[in-house]
């Protein structure tokens, strides 16, 4: 390969770095890509998603010219850009004029850059006046970010550098299988085991990570809590909690230390089908405890991890903050080599929720309907604080609501594809089918996207400059590496052109480095402080973590050392029940459903079935399922199984294996048709977070 461009991966939170450049052996300079070893999330890797991401540039179906219906039925015809434009603008003024601002609603995506989030954002309550804006980041942190507001006063997924894992003394994974979700992230694991830590690993499949865990705890879906409750019950009956630490950093222990009298070992077995010797050395091997000694030793290090597993429920953000009372109790939390950290999934999940898509959120973290932080943002914006609107829909709420009478009437997407991603994936086709008017920016005609009125032809990662914030909360430079295909256009420029048509006031710019410098003042003063952060010290320190007040501020790798973001800066305990999962099996729908990612794809699908060599390693939808339930239901490996729920059916291919449990079934959710996990999911609400229930539902299978 000849010299390349430094940038990072386009998938997870990792953001790995690699150098593309063109391979001039090939003749025409195909575009290649290699690992960076200068960026320590990746630890120097990537997998095979990484490797292979430069043949999505190329994909045969790639976007390159807008394409328009002219009527409802219509097929999609390409047009140019100013006929796409005005046509846009002139439905948004339509609709506006007879239904007000929030007939327009705006989706967007937590792999969009952090310029691109906050643009989004700013173009929703400036250029449209509404409310409706969310994204599907919603889907994937959403709980955690809640528990951590609430616990420590701020939300940063690790609020450690990563390198801390390899030599943390104990771990507790939960709900997380980062060997197929971020395979880059096991070199840290292995580097812990190496130097003699403990893995813990809390997941109802032996996944490929929770083989190479020391301790692998199986609980039935959704009782999580109880889990978290009964490990916290353990330490503080056997006494390996932190009175000093609790006494010194911490507020509300004793309503906790009451609320898990009632989570005995042998209740939280009946719950949770953990055994209890399991339970007790879970909490021993976290506390630093042999059995033998009591107490733990003043050097011991450990560190509680929460992904999605265990986030992804109608009491997500009450599961996290189990796992967090947990933490707190056992004196971990700011401490070095220690404390509480959630595992971000999506490439900008962390930034791309910072500074505005969320619906009740405003640039630096800043919460939408605080006074103090509209009149900021307002002087930045060059708006009055009255003219930015308040809190809206939640995403899935956004989705259902579309089309309806009192519902948006317009959808302007961005970076998501909800036909696919999104729970009760039925309920939202219709919604989206209801609207008067649905425009997608995308690079590929997604299945979202091929219901659209409108689609816009935008670049892709390694086509455009910008930043994203990975799961450590440090702020890199993604480096535009090769031109786009002619006929392509930023989503920035995108956003800055129909400002214009709609006489947006303020400025708009479609360059990324000014809108930054714009986003630098509107986080200035918010828990997200990117305002000392400039694209010179990123590239010269490899990035930078927020908060980061000022230029001669070196940034926060660790925030929670001397204090938490609360007003005393002391962490909140807060007692939370086992409710368990909203959809129980029963006669009808005996097993239970949970679904997730494998390796060789990454959410939808849209991306990684473009690539041949992923299609190759992983070509359809399947149901794992144990080897009774197949022999007791007469199915055999490799048949068609119809699983259905509730709320639909989905049609995949049966994989029999005693990785998972008797009483559950897994689907994994990247395909699109008839086989999508998400016909099947329950979409329960989170009453804080207001996150689906992903991660539990009540099924039965059938062979077809």
């Amino acid at each position: 390969m000849s010299s390349g461009t430094p940038t990072h991966c386009p998938y997870c939170a990792l953001q790995c770095g690699m150098v593309v450049g063109r391979d001039l052996a090939t003749g025409g300079g195909q575009v290649r890509v290699a690992p960076r070893s200068d960026v320590p999330a990746g630890a120097g890797g990537l997998c095979q998603k990484g490797w292979t991401a430069a043949d999505l540039l190329t994909t045969a179906d790639r976007l390159t010219t807008p394409l328009m219906r002219v009527h409802a039925g219509a097929p999609l015809e390409p047009c140019t850009w100013d006929a796409a434009l005005d046509r846009i603008a002139a439905e948004i003024e339509r609709l506006r004029a007879a239904y007000g601002p929030d007939a327009v609603a705006v989706f967007g995506g937590g792999g969009l850059t952090n310029e691109k989030a906050y643009q989004l954002g700013k173009f929703a309550r400036v250029g449209l006046r509404t409310a409706n804006i969310d994204y599907n980041g919603r889907f994937c942190m959403s709980s955690a970010a809640a528990a951590l507001n609430r616990a420590f006063g701020m939300d940063r997924g690790l609020p450690m550098p990563i390198t801390d894992l390899e030599t943390a003394d104990a771990i507790l994974l939960v709900g997380g299988n980062v060997a197929e979700t971020m395979p880059p992230f096991m070199r840290h694991l292995a580097a812990q085991r190496a130097g003699g830590g403990q893995l813990i690993v809390i997941d109802p499949r032996t996944t490929p990570t929770a083989r190479r865990a020391d301790l692998h705890l199986r609980p039935t879906p959704g009782t999580d809590l109880a889990l978290a409750n009964g490990l916290l019950h353990i330490a503080v009956n056997e006494g390996l909690i932190d009175e000093t630490y609790i006494a010194a950093r911490t507020r509300g222990f004793d309503a906790v230390r009451t609320a898990v009298n009632s989570y005995w070992p042998g209740r939280v077995e009946r719950i949770t089908g953990v055994p209890v010797p399991q339970l007790r050395r879970a909490v021993w091997l976290l506390a630093g405890e042999t059995g033998e000694t009591r107490g733990r030793s003043g050097d011991h290090t450990a560190l509680v991890l929460t992904a999605r597993g265990a986030e992804q429920h109608a009491d997500g953000t009450d599961t996290v903050t189990a796992y967090i009372n947990l933490a707190l109790a056992l004196g971990l939390p700011g401490l070095p080599g220690s404390g509480y950290g959630c595992l971000t999934g999506q490439g900008n999940g962390q930034g791309g929720r910072e500074h505005g898509q969320k619906a009740d959120q405003l640039p630096g973290y800043r919460k939408i309907d605080d006074p103090v932080a509209r009149a900021h943002v307002a002087a930045v914006w060059d708006v009055e604080p009255a003219a930015i609107p308040g809190p809206g829909r939640s995403a899935y709420e956004l989705l259902v609501s579309l089309g309806t009478r009192d519902g948006p009437k317009a959808l302007l997407l961005f970076g998501s594809n909800p036909v696919v991603s999104a729970p009760h994936a039925a309920a939202v086709e219709e919604r989206l089918d209801a609207l008067e008017f649905l425009v997608v920016a995308d690079f590929v005609p997604s299945e979202t996207a091929l219901r659209a009125d409108v689609v816009l032809p935008t670049t892709q990662w390694a086509e455009e400059s910008g930043t994203i914030t990975n799961l450590e909360g440090r702020v890199l430079r993604r480096e535009r590496a090769v031109p786009p295909p002619p006929g392509v256009r930023g989503d920035l420029a995108v956003l800055a052109a129909l400002a214009g048509r709609l006489n947006a006031p303020g400025t708009w710019s479609g360059e990324p480095a000014e809108v930054f410098d714009e986003l630098r003042r509107a986080s200035a003063g918010g828990l997200a402080d990117y305002s000392g952060i400039t694209y010179e010290r990123i590239a010269a320190e490899g990035g930078v973590f927020w908060p980061c007040p000022g230029e001669g501020h070196p940034g926060t790798p660790r925030p929670f050392l001397e204090r938490f973001a609360t007003p005393d800066g002391r962490a909140r305990f807060t007692p939370v029940e086992h409710r368990g999962a909203v959809e129980d099996v029963c006669a009808d729908y005996p097993l239970y459903l949970t679904t997730g990612r494998v390796l060789a794809h990454y959410q939808s699908g849209a991306q990684t079935r473009r690539v041949d060599q992923l299609n190759k390693a992983a070509p359809e939808p399947y149901v794992e399922l144990h080897p009774d339930v197949a022999e007791r239901l007469g199915i055999a490996a490799g048949a068609l199984v119809r699983v259905t729920s509730r709320r639909g059916s989905a049609l995949v291919r049966a994989r029999p294996t005693d990785a998972i449990r008797p009483d559950t079934v897994f689907v994994p959710f990247h395909w699109a048709g008839t086989g999508r996990a998400n016909l099947l999911t329950n979409p329960a609400l989170d009453p804080l977070s207001r996150m689906p229930e992903f991660k539990v539902c009540a099924v039965r299978l059938e062979a077809v």
